[in-house]
């Protein structure tokens, strides 16, 4: 029986591209002015949120989000979740609604045909291996933040193997967040490993949930408060992973 739902699989696979490129391809145009000017970029914002949904719809996803405490429209954050799926991105946005937010994500995405083009014009690219790469994001973070965007990273640096619940959490979204002194919001992404993980044969259609945590306020924290921020992050996201899984 398994053996007749590798074909379901490779189609699903293909789908899921087919359906990340098309939207792309309909509304070019107005994409690539929404990113002419840095002051669009709001516009362009909601454009990636009709494009997600438009995806996760697409694949069959619905979602379900929980909210602990409720985003101020026009404030800064640092959104942070735990990272298992390309599906990641579409659900953050889906997430977010009133508070644009600019990714920082690995170079590597960049090279992906047509995507890639917008992830680079509209994401803050960091080589983790370039010392003057990580150093870079900060300066291009912070121009955002001045001009009242938020930040989103995906504090593991990578998504790591199939087996591990959790990774340990990289400091560059903490120091970000303590610099900046803005609120960081964990999320929990519950399903997205199980519906579509990067495992090839695996996944199919179902709910994903969101669990939007109640937010680690930095004021008057310093940058010595660096690794007890990651910390207390981390186990906010880890211990609702670990309520699911027993």
């Amino acid at each position: 029986m398994k053996l007749l739902r590798y074909p379901l699989w490779i189609l699903y696979r293909i789908w899921f591209y087919v359906l990340v490129t098309l939207p792309i391809i309909v509304l070019f145009p107005i994409l690539i002015v929404s990113i002419s000017k840095e002051k669009w970029y709001p516009f362009f914002f909601k454009l990636a949120r009709i494009w997600a949904k438009f995806i996760l719809i697409g694949m069959g996803f619905g979602w379900k989000i929980t909210r602990y405490q409720e985003l101020e429209k026009g404030k800064s954050y640092m959104f942070i979740a735990n990272h298992t799926s390309m599906t990641d991105i579409m659900l953050m946005l889906v997430t977010v609604k009133h508070n644009p937010f600019v990714f920082v994500g690995k170079k590597e995405l960049a090279k992906i045909p047509l995507f890639g083009f917008f992830y680079k014009k509209t994401c803050i690219l960091v080589d983790r291996s370039s010392a003057k790469s990580r150093q870079a994001v900060f300066l291009r973070a912070q121009k955002r933040l001045k001009s009242g965007l938020s930040i989103c990273i995906f504090p593991e640096g990578g998504v790591p193997e199939e087996f591990v619940m959790l990774d340990e959490f990289k400091d560059g979204a903490f120091r970000l967040a303590i610099n900046h002194q803005i609120p960081i919001v964990p999320l929990t992404f519950l399903d997205n490993k199980r519906l579509f993980s990067y495992t090839f044969f695996s996944g199919g259609p179902g709910l994903m949930r969101v669990k939007q945590h109640n937010f680690i306020e930095t004021a008057g924290l310093a940058i010595e408060n660096t690794k007890d921020i990651n910390r207390q992050s981390r186990a906010i996201i880890l211990s609702e992973l670990e309520k699911e899984s027993s």
